[in-house]
């Protein structure tokens, strides 16, 4: 039986920068809204299976239709890519550092 997407939007603090992060507008948040770092808990996204808790560091964007849709992450213990949904009050200019960096296939 295939696990149905967990819709999981709770406020969090990152582990990384120490940002107070609320609820994402719109979409599911699994990212710190000011350094975009996240942590790696899912096997399927909303699961919270992954025993890694690595911190997953953002290495560029997925674009569709020439528009950035999405932030990919690799996880800096077990090297896993992912990617996660731009929300609309991420911080633009950690977005635009991220710009034309070459992402993996996966």
């Amino acid at each position: 039986m295939t696990k149905v997407f967990e819709k999981i939007n709770d406020s969090f603090t990152c582990d990384s920068c120490g940002h107070e992060n609320p609820p994402a507008p719109q979409t599911c948040r699994n990212h710190c809204r000011k350094c975009l770092a996240s942590k790696h808990v899912d096997v399927l996204p909303g699961d919270r299976a992954c025993d890694c808790h690595g911190e997953l560091h953002p290495i560029g964007l997925d674009y569709k239709g020439g528009e950035p849709q999405q932030i990919v992450f690799k996880c800096k213990k077990c090297a896993k890519l992912g990617r996660n949904k731009i929300a609309t009050d991420d911080d633009r200019d950690k977005l635009l550092s991220l710009a034309g960096n070459p992402v993996p296939q996966f």
